[in-house]
């Protein structure tokens, strides 16, 4: 299991086209589950309306938690989205 946190550096938040391309990122590494957890909640990143659900912001900071067999690639491939697109 791989772990790491990210405080969103983005205006607007975790807001639709980010959501969406960070979903697609994560669906990506079948079998490996990324998930992400602000105040508590915690969801399943390729859950769309739930990840939007969580009200990210500018400002929060959220942990992700990424397990599977494609682990190592996948949290590395999260925390570069991450710090190129929020």
């Amino acid at each position: 299991m791989k772990t790491f946190s990210y405080t969103v550096k983005d205006e607007v938040g975790i807001h639709a086209r980010p959501a969406g391309n960070l979903a697609k990122l994560a669906k990506t590494f079948a079998g490996t589950k990324v998930m992400i957890e602000k105040g508590g909640k915690s969801v399943d990143v390729t859950k769309l309306m739930m990840l939007m659900g969580l009200g990210v912001k500018c400002g929060d900071t959220v942990n992700f938690t990424v397990e599977g067999p494609d682990e190592e690639a996948a949290a590395k491939a999260v925390e570069e989205f991450m710090q190129a697109n929020l």
